[in-house]
């Protein structure tokens, strides 16, 4: 719904002028800026919690997550703003990851929470939730791709750079989602703890994939998959 077409009301289109004005009403709601998407899959946790304010992160969590905030600094970037998932593994790594780019307001959403997107396709053997989760968890989780993957505002006149610190299967759901890609193959990808997604959202709607998952800039013994 952010397509020039959809944001003008052809109904009023002035008769006199008709398609000269419609150009520039067009014009008016053009995208002009980029927006650059940073999906943070949270770091290690404490798998053994039972309520999700015990699933900690562990030492090698925290430490996977100076890493990437250390790495995202490292950048050189003037990021906008952090939205996390308000789950207790998601906002650990958020204020760990924050310490390093100071300054940068954080907003947690219920959206953003693990859940099953879609049932997979192939499916897979070792994880089948009910169906009723898929219904839930698939609802809210569309919903975050909506709320927040899309084109620049036609207002916004720079480019903005967005981290989102969430979960595995919300980032493959969205990676898909993005890509026009069938959103049944999330379950393909796989992702490290503590990764970093770079999706490129252009003023025309268009979205390119710049790095899924990496990991590159960790040790090899801090790389987890937990």
């Amino acid at each position: 719904r952010r397509e020039p077409l959809a944001l003008v009301n052809l109904k009023k289109k002035n008769e006199e002028t008709g398609e000269e004005e419609l150009a520039s009403r067009l014009d008016h709601c053009k995208a002009k800026a980029t927006r650059h998407i940073f999906l943070i899959r949270h770091s290690q946790y404490n798998l053994d919690g039972r309520a999700d304010k015990d699933r900690t992160l562990t030492p090698l969590g925290r430490e996977q997550a100076e890493l990437t905030g250390h790495r995202l600094a490292s950048l050189g970037l003037k990021f906008d703003q952090i939205i996390h998932s308000s789950m207790t593994r998601a906002t650990e790594t958020t204020e760990i990851i924050s310490k390093h780019l100071p300054g940068v307001k954080k907003i947690s959403t219920d959206l953003l929470r693990e859940g099953a997107p879609i049932e997979p396709d192939p499916p897979v053997s070792h994880w089948k939730p009910e169906a009723v989760q898929y219904y839930e968890d698939g609802a809210r989780i569309e919903a975050a791709f909506r709320n927040f993957i899309h084109r620049a505002d036609a207002k916004q006149e720079e480019d903005s750079y967005e981290i989102f610190v969430c979960h595995a299967n919300v980032i493959r759901y969205i990676v898909c989602r993005a890509l026009q890609f069938p959103p049944e193959g999330w379950l393909r990808m796989s992702l490290n703890n503590g990764s970093i997604t770079h999706l490129v959202i252009r003023p025309n709607g268009r979205v390119a994939l710049r790095t899924l998952g990496d990991t590159g800039f960790m040790p090899p013994d801090k790389i987890t998959r937990t």
